[in-house]
This record gives structure tokens, sequence and C-alpha cells, in this order.
């Protein structure tokens, strides 16, 4: 096999000095090993442990899809696309998941990808179909696994698996460890690359325990986000309707909020992260999903409204901050009726907010809806001209910009946005009249369940769904 050269300019587009430790050893170990279970953090760099070698093993001269990635959830399928494109290679790479236009995909790998990233459910269904040829695939990465196994998809990845019979290198990849490998990955005694600190507490993660006098803790939770001085945080609980209720009750107290877990249709899980990453609400509430791969800020607060089942859940939420070098603070509210959790220190330090009582300040950006995407020809550039121009905006008015396939957000300030609308209403951006709006809130469901996902369901005619 020809190899492409490794290139600094990969990591100078990514705006990268040098690798870690933990890259650095993966990186070798995935040139040089079939099987390999990468062990290592949250934030940690995995992604693009994996990917860079991943680029140094692609042929040229093969044209269908060589690297096959699978990934519990769209939201980190698309942020390993986003690396990839980052890096700046001329390979293709496509991500293929569920809620996704299947005639889009199909469009897609009708000139296959090097790269074919996607959640297993949608994969599978490819596969089924006949959409892509699976003889060229030579190595196949599970990223997340562990997830992927407590989501239930084990009967779509072992589909999988047994149709890329002609992959030689084999890639787990986990922010856990002591998880047991299944038969059907046919990885058997891999090499492995363990970077997950044997010392569990993270020194500049400080952990503060808040007492709350109410069995329903939502006043604590209430003046513990006043006492954060404004800044943003993430609020975990163990089930949706938790999740959905307390979005609900902060709501009605002045506190601008989201809310993202398994039981939302794809566009409203993708349009909750999209507020919250571009400073439209402040406050993340989610069940453990929002624990690991996704693209968002790193936060200075993470509270625990309710302690999860497992250690390694608590780790991964805390995981959101005190990353690298940054510090960063756990807040876990406490009832005193509530049963103990056997790993929890509930010698922590207290900390009383019953004094705060000060809403946090507004956030300073609203996010807008277009019609338009990529596919459409829309470029955030475009975007930026014409909400300057016909919107007469400043360049400082604009905040992050994100253009997907077929539709754009913009986050604008909340004292601008009234203006452009009305400046815009009639004006068309490159030739063609685009819907642009505030983008609607994610929305309370009527029904109430805990927090598990839709199950796999068997081969038929319209192949497998997710």
């Amino acid at each position: 096999m020809s190899q492409n050269p490794f290139s600094n300019n990969v990591l100078l587009n990514l705006g990268i000095p040098s690798l870690n430790k933990m890259q650095e050893a993966a990186q070798k170990a995935i040139l040089n090993e079939d099987n390999i279970l990468l062990l290592s953090p949250t934030g940690s760099g995995k992604t693009l442990a994996f990917l860079l070698p991943i680029f140094q093993l692609l042929d040229e001269e093969v044209k269908g899809v060589q690297c096959l990635i699978l990934v519990p959830s769209r939201e980190l399928g698309l942020q390993i696309e986003q690396v990839w494109k980052k890096m700046g290679t001329h390979h293709k790479v496509n991500m293929c998941y569920g809620g996704h236009s299947l005639e889009t995909e199909i469009n897609n790998l009708s000139n296959p990808p090097a790269i074919l990233i996607g959640t297993p459910g949608r994969i599978a269904d490819h596969i089924e179909r006949g959409n892509f040829a699976t003889d060229s695939v030579k190595t196949y990465i599970l990223d997340e696994f562990d997830k992927s196994l407590q989501l239930g998809y084990h009967e779509e990845m072992s589909y999988i698996i047994g149709k890329i019979s002609r992959a030689n290198k084999r890639i787990l990849v986990s922010a856990t460890s002591g998880v047991e490998i299944p038969k059907y990955t046919k990885i058997i005694d891999p090499r492995v690359i363990d970077f997950i600190p044997k010392q569990k507490q993270n020194e500049n993660l400080e952990t503060r325990i808040v007492f709350s006098k109410s069995k329903d803790k939502i006043e604590s939770l209430f003046q513990l986000i006043c006492s954060l001085n404004s800044e943003a945080a993430i609020i975990f609980c163990n089930h949706r309707e938790a999740v959905e209720r307390i979005h609900e009750m902060l709501t009605a107290k002045g506190i601008i909020s989201t809310f993202y877990h398994g039981g939302l249709d794809q566009d409203e899980r993708e349009r909750a992260l999209i507020q919250f990453r571009n400073g439209s609400v402040s406050y993340l509430i989610t069940t453990d999903l929002g624990a690991r791969g996704l693209d968002i800020p790193e936060m200075n607060h993470v509270i625990h409204y309710h302690l999860p089942a497992k250690e390694d859940e608590f780790i991964h939420r805390n995981g959101r901050t005190a990353r690298q070098l940054a510090t960063g603070t756990s807040y876990v509210l406490i009832h005193e009726t509530e049963k103990k959790s056997d790993y929890f220190d509930y010698g922590k330090r207290r900390l009383d907010v019953s004094e705060a009582k000060s809403l946090p300040k507004p956030p300073v950006y609203q996010t807008l809806y277009i019609s338009g995407g990529k596919k459409n020809k829309l470029n955030k550039i475009d975007i930026v001209g014409f909400f300057s121009q016909k919107g007469q905006l400043e360049k400082d008015d604009l905040g992050l910009i994100e253009v997907k396939d077929f539709i754009s957000f913009v986050a604008v300030k909340y004292s601008k946005v009234k203006s452009l609308l009305q400046n815009i209403k009639d004006e068309k951006m490159k030739g063609k009249k685009y819907k642009i709006e505030i983008a609607r809130n994610v929305v309370k469901k009527e029904e109430e369940e805990e927090e598990t996902h839709p199950k796999f369901t068997s081969r038929t005619n319209e192949g497998f769904r997710r």
C-alpha cells in the first residue's frame, strides 16, 4: 500500500503546534498494529489521535470507502467530520445518521468517500440497501464503543462488522476503562494504549455540595445559577422527564435555558446545541447523553441535579470542565432523604447559595434561522456580506455562524435583531429569497419517559432504522 507522507501542514491547519503523548503513542500503534484499544479521557484529543494515522494509511489508488467510523451519536460523528475537514486533506468524508436526508446520503455515497462516518443504524441500513461497497473497507473504528453498547447497538454493529470482512485493522476508542470487548468485533488481545489517569481526582476540579431544604431541589438550583456571575453551565439529570420539568420551571423563574436528551428529534437536538454554543442560551439541561461527544465549549461550571448511578458517568460529566490546565467547579445538589451513592464523598465542602437572588444577565445573542445552506451554495462569507450590506450590521454585531447542508444559523446581538429582520425582509441573498427568522426554541414534549434509546428494528424491506 502506498502511504501518504505525514505533513506538518495538517497540524498547521488545525492550529496545533505538536501532538501530545497520547496522540504520538496512538499514531505509532495504529500504523504498526492490527488491533488497537485506545483509552483516554474526554477532551484529550482522541479524534485527532486516530484520524492522523488513518490519513497516512489511505491508498490514493482506491476509489471506495477505506475507513468506516461508527459512532453512538450524530453529534460525535459531525465533530469527527469537522476535524477531518479542518485537516485539509483532499480525501472525501461523509457522515450518515438517522434523521438526515436519506436521499442526500445516497447521492453522496454514489461518489464514495475515503472516510465514512455514521451511526450504526444508518450505516447498517445503507449496507442493507447496497448503497456503498464494503469490500474496500480495510479499517474500522468504533468510537466511544462503550456508549454504543449502552445504547443497545449490538445487533447493528455485529451485522456491519460481518459485512466488512476484508477489514484488517480494527480500532476501539473509549474514555472508560474495563469495558468488555464483544466477540463480534473480532478483536482479540489488542494493543492497549491507556492514558486514563489512575488517580481519578482532577486536581483542577473543585467539587462543592449544595444542600437543598426541599426534596424538589429546583429552588436551590435557581439560587445556585444566580450565584454563578452569569457564567454558562451544564445541568445534568438522570431522566428526560426531569430535564424538561427543570427547563420549564427555570423558564418560569426568568432563567433562559435549553434542553437536550435522546427523546428529541435530531433537528431539535442540533438546534439546542447551536443555541448553547453561540451564546443564545447560557444553561443547557441534559441527561448523560450530553456528557460525551458533543461539540460545545468547555464550561467553568457543571451542575449535578441528580448524581448518576455509576462513577464513570460522574467522571464523564465533570469532564466538561477543568480540561488541560483550566480550572472548573462541579456542584452536587443533595437532599437529606436521597439514597447515598457509594462512590461520592459527602464530606466535600458545602456551598451556601441561599442569599443569591439576582437573575443572570440575559444572553447577548439571539439565533436566527436561514432556510439555505451548503447545498444551496451559501457559505459564511455570503451570510456576513448580506447581513452587513443589506442588514446594516457591523462585524461586532455577529457571533457564531453555522452553515449546514440545507439550513444555517447565525448568532446576532439581541439589540440588532429587530432592525436586521426589517432591513432584509424584501432582500435576496445571492439572487434568491430565503426565509430568515428567529430560530424557534426546543419545546417540551407531551410524553415523558426515561432516558432510553430507540432499539434496533429487524431488517425489513425498509432496511435498518435508528
